[in-house]
């Protein structure tokens, strides 16, 4: 968590130079995605072919002469490149900085996150880890003071509520307590007032928690929310 991003690999430049094609992920037009899909699935081969030999150079089996120093220093070398070049493997292809909002890779970490929201059936098919998404968010809502960052999070709080519950969306609760404001409580409103279910039914639970900070977001927190809406003259 604590090593220093290297020049010229870990710098914007060169996430940009490895993964600008990823934009294409979260492009509306299907035609731009389907191209952006197809490198994507060329680019996890890639990752895992390297990471399978790396895991026989460094692991192998009882009857495979152990291996060089040097052949174990390529393989991880090559590893981590692979990595680098694709999602969500590049998001922990090196160790994170103490201070993500410092991290040149945070503008595909938002990336992934927004694919998920935005397209979850491609996400799920084609880059699923829902390990990987937890983690993103709650490192994403403590690195929410950027304001460029923190009107991307407000987006991606709003896309959630808009739809039907999947793994890990409850984390976004983190993300909005630590974007809390009028423009956040407006859109929530807003949700909670529309023809949306979805909406209407996680926006208001949103608003109510962001009324109640005391309050832990647990799922037995939101079954007796959700009781005491349904409980008639409440």
């Amino acid at each position: 968590m604590t090593k220093e991003a290297v020049p010229g690999v870990d710098d914007a430049r060169g996430w940009n130079e490895r993964l600008a094609w990823a934009y294409g992920l979260i492009a509306p037009d299907p035609t731009e995605r389907t191209v952006a899909l197809a490198r994507l699935d060329r680019a996890r081969a890639g990752a895992q072919a390297a990471t399978a030999r790396y895991n026989e150079v460094w692991y192998p089996a009882a009857w495979q002469l152990p291996f060089s120093a040097r052949k174990r220093a390529a393989a991880q070398e090559a590893n981590t490149e692979a990595a680098s070049r694709s999602l969500p493997e590049a998001l922990w292809a090196r160790p994170l900085p103490s201070d993500i909002s410092t991290w040149p890779g945070l503008p595909f970490a938002v990336l992934y996150l927004e694919w998920e929201a935005r397209y979850p059936q491609e996400w799920t098919e084609h880059a699923k880890l829902w390990g990987v998404k937890q983690s993103l968010i709650r490192q994403l809502a403590t690195a929410s003071g950027d304001p460029q960052l923190r009107a991307k999070l407000v987006d991606l709080v709003d896309l959630v509520v808009q739809r039907a519950y999947r793994c890990k969306d409850r984390e976004y609760v983190r993300v909005a307590r630590a974007v809390d404001g009028p423009d956040l409580r407006d859109r929530l409103a807003w949700s909670r007032n529309s023809q949306n279910p979805w909406a209407r039914l996680h926006a208001g639970y949103v608003l109510w928690l962001l009324d109640h900070p005391e309050i832990p977001n647990t799922r037995r927190v939101w079954r007796t929310w959700l009781a005491d809406l349904r409980t008639p003259g409440d």
